[in-house]
């Protein structure tokens, strides 16, 4: 897979790996591959590949994952949106501010 790689190590995402159960469920849902599972155990392999969209966070039963959730996915939403519609970025929130200031 060609991955595109994001803001390196500016990225909020770590994982509590003492209420990690190893289920996998992150690998699953994570659109960029940034978690692999070794030997029956979860590691963050692709950190810098993380757009943090937050669907390993919103899909973990332990609460094993923290990041801020939104702050690379929700600019790059802005950035398209803005592409599209021919104006600057924006988030689409109610106040109409952008997101990538």
């Amino acid at each position: 897979m060609n991955r595109q790689s994001y803001y390196p190590e500016v990225l909020t995402l770590r994982l509590i790996e003492e209420k990690c159960n190893n289920c996998g469920m992150c690998v699953k849902v994570c659109p960029h591959e940034v978690f692999e599972m070794i030997d029956k155990k979860l590691h963050i392999v692709g950190r810098d590949f993380c757009m943090e969209c937050g669907a390993c966070k919103r899909n973990c039963p332990q609460g094993a994952i923290i990041m801020d959730v939104g702050d690379g996915c929700g600019c790059a939403a802005g950035i398209i949106q803005g592409a599209i519609k021919g104006t600057a970025p924006t988030c689409g929130g109610p106040d109409g501010g952008t997101c990538c200031n």
